[in-house]
């Protein structure tokens, strides 16, 4: 292995176990959010996932978290019970109920990040347009690595 090789593959290394080291961190935040909401870490991911994505059949919550029916169906009655989703029916076809989150407590948990929003965005503007550009494809890429990741998980 040449220098150059060697060089790449210890950076490769150090890459990897920064993100793990970030993802353990990630997570811990996201539990002191979730909990200083009164709420559990994945009570919150789900709301989170349904702003992302708007309104939610249960058993496309399920499919997105990997978890049972029966846990799904708990979840969503603590997040309708602390006013962050409501059930309604499906226009469509009226045996579905669609999870819709509700707009004022989705602007509630934003706020809860605005001050990791602020300060990592503060921490951004020392990089070029280029620059920029490579960290946003970067964290895009590695999110959907860690999706088909999730997917191997399952099966």
């Amino acid at each position: 292995m040449s220098s150059n090789e060697k060089i790449k593959a210890d950076l490769l290394d150090d890459i990897n176990q920064q993100l793990r080291k970030f993802s353990t961190r990630n997570v811990l935040f996201q539990q002191n959010i979730a909990q200083s909401m009164g709420l559990v870490h994945t009570d919150l991911k789900t709301a989170d996932i349904l702003n992302e994505t708007g309104p939610l059949t249960a058993g496309e919550i399920s499919q997105i978290t990997g978890l049972s029916t029966g846990s799904v169906t708990a979840l969503l009655d603590r997040l309708e019970h602390a006013g962050f989703i409501k059930r309604e029916k499906d226009p469509n076809d009226r045996r579905k109920v669609i999870i819709v989150p509700i707009k004022e407590q989705q602007d509630l948990i934003k706020a809860r990040y605005s001050s990791i929003s602020k300060t990592t965005k503060e921490y951004c503007q020392r990089y070029d347009e280029k620059e920029l550009k490579l960290i946003l494809q970067f964290t895009t890429d590695i999110t959907h690595i860690i999706e088909e990741e999730i997917n191997k998980v399952r099966t």
